[in-house]
């Protein structure tokens, strides 16, 4: 990432060094650790999605795991269904194995949220909906939410 002042450059440092603490338990080895919120704090960013709301996502979705898959085949940290390649991926490639790329699972899932949320008019409730294929029920978006309040972070 690249910062217009050195002051952010400091607050980015602060957030993950908070979030890779937070996170040890789950992610013991400190180097991949890193890398993980490195690639989620740029995706998140790139897609203008709060990096906490997609660290509770990611929580939710998979719990962590890079191979997680799920009964309907969704895939990665973010549970990308294989579809996206198509939709997103842009090159027709069917090879889902792509989805288990730690930067291409997380700027899929970005994106894909980023998609839901300009679909439902900045709704986050109804995006989350979307994103986990139960628009309207509360269950899986109240479990983001919560999870997302273990991930907020105040500088300061």
């Amino acid at each position: 990432p690249t910062f217009d002042s050195t002051e952010e450059r400091l607050a980015y440092l602060r957030w993950l060094g908070a979030m890779s603490e937070r996170l040890r338990r789950r992610k013991p080895d400190r180097l991949a650790r890193i890398e993980f919120l490195e690639t989620l704090w740029y995706e998140s960013r790139r897609a203008g999605v709060d990096p906490a709301l997609v660290l509770g996502l990611v929580q939710v979705e998979s719990g962590f795991r890079k191979y997680a898959v799920s009964v309907a085949g969704a895939r990665g940290y973010m549970q990308v269904m294989p579809f996206w390649l198509r939709v997103i991926g842009g090159s027709g490639d069917d090879d889902v194995g792509r989805l288990f790329h730690l930067q291409t699972n997380l700027r899929f899932g970005c994106v894909i949220l980023r998609h839901y949320l300009d679909r439902e008019g900045g709704d986050l409730f109804m995006a989350l909906g979307r994103y986990n294929g139960s628009r309207g029920r509360a269950p899986y978006p109240q479990l983001v939410f919560g999870a997302r309040r273990r991930w907020e972070y105040e500088a300061g």
